[in-house]
């Protein structure tokens, strides 16, 4: 009889680049090369107003969860709401006219047949009499 094992723990990713994954490795990769960009060709001062932002985002890439799902998902999806448009509308609509409730109520002039407890008995032992009955 052959065993085969069976594989658990599918969604974690594997560590490849030492404790990173890969995609953390290329967040803080691209992250580090923008900062060291924005640091060689702007003046120093400047270039430290744009690397703190940057390097913010890029570490909440590589790291960061909301609600155990990935901040690439959120950012992305938040992209997305503010560049796609938004149109609502309301509209009002009229109370509809009910019927009275004269009409809906039929008029009978039929009794409305009541059962006694004692007529009651009598078809209920009729029933399991005919039912016994064809059961033979």
């Amino acid at each position: 009889m052959a065993t085969y094992k069976v594989p658990q723990f599918i969604e974690v990713e594997d560590k490849i680049f030492g404790p990173f994954t890969f995609k953390q490795f290329i967040y803080l990769a691209g992250g580090l090369a923008a900062c060291f960009i924005l640091w060689t060709f702007l003046p120093k001062f400047i270039a430290i107003l744009f690397i703190l932002p940057v390097g913010g985002f890029v570490a909440a890439l590589a790291f960061f969860k909301v609600n155990n799902r990935p901040f690439i998902i959120i950012a992305e999806s938040y992209i997305k709401y503010i560049l796609n448009g938004r149109l609502y509308i309301w509209h009002k609509n009229p109370p509809k006219a009910q019927a009275p409730i004269a009409r809906l109520v039929r008029k009978t002039s039929e009794p409305i047949p009541t059962l006694s407890s004692s007529r009651l008995k009598e078809l209920s032992w009729n029933l399991d009499v005919n039912e016994k009955m064809n059961q033979q």
